[in-house]
């Protein structure tokens, strides 16, 4: 059965691939994993791509192996295109602030050089 993308995916220069690179073998078979869930399935469980509230509208794609979790901000751009930005191994129970200010950053950053 073949599958049908429904949303694409594009990694906003290396943010997303640099962080990708460090991860242990079985954390980067989880997060093609759940890209491949984003991608496919028309709604996407909250588990795995969730909207941060306060924000100007960046989710995260959240994937956990054994007790680690790991996070990746992104946001639509063009209704189905999803741009990934930065990653980062969280160890607390609330995202830390400095990582959602650089996602806006690296947003706006992504939109200014859009325009050009």
């Amino acid at each position: 059965m073949e599958e049908k993308f429904i949303r694409n995916i594009f990694y906003y220069k290396n943010f997303y691939l640099d962080f990708f690179a460090r991860l242990k073998p079985e954390v980067k078979k989880k997060f093609n994993w759940t890209l491949k869930l984003i991608a496919i399935v028309d709604r996407v469980p909250a588990k795995y791509f969730k909207h941060i509230e306060n924000s100007s509208g960046l989710y995260e794609i959240r994937v956990e192996v054994g007790s680690n979790i790991y996070r990746v901000f992104s946001f639509f751009d063009k209704g189905q295109l999803i741009i990934l930005l930065n990653g980062f191994q969280k160890k607390s129970q609330k995202t830390p602030k400095n990582e959602i200010e650089l996602a806006e950053k690296l947003k706006k950053q992504y939109y200014d050089e859009k325009e050009k």
